[in-house]
């Protein structure tokens, strides 16, 4: 079955393989979602990821973090979705949590948090806010 919503399927991967206290989850790969893994590895939201085969195509295996047995995100929702876009400038990027979490963006410099766009002074599409 076609996945419309690549991105919104891997934090739904990652969302559920912390409710059930796994070490780690399959998802198949794609450079964005290598970007996004990126940022939350950066950001101290999983331990790491590596690529691995999904049967004759790639996969990528996402280490999950826990901290004193909870999981190291307590939320994590789609943002910009395929039928409403959601466009932001750089000083114009939410806050989450009041800077406790991030907002993920992709920018013309590639995909950045919250706090790296501001630093960078640029806007983009605010895919996800992770805390």
């Amino acid at each position: 079955m076609a996945v419309t919503d690549p991105l919104g399927d891997l934090l739904t991967r990652i969302r559920n393989g912390q409710r059930a206290k796994k070490d780690s989850v399959l998802s198949p790969a794609s450079k964005l979602r290598v970007r996004v893994l990126d940022v939350l590895q950066r950001e101290g939201y999983i331990r790491g990821y590596s690529d691995e085969q999904m049967g004759p195509a790639a996969g990528i295996r996402i280490e999950l973090k826990y901290f004193e047995g909870q999981p190291a995100i307590k939320h994590v929702a789609r943002v910009s979705k395929p039928g409403r876009r959601v466009y932001s400038g750089s000083q114009e990027l939410p806050r989450v949590r009041n800077g406790l979490g991030i907002t993920i963006v992709s920018t013309p410099r590639g995909v950045l948090s919250d706090a790296e766009a501001r630093e960078q002074n640029v806007g983009g599409e605010i895919l996800a806010e992770v805390f």
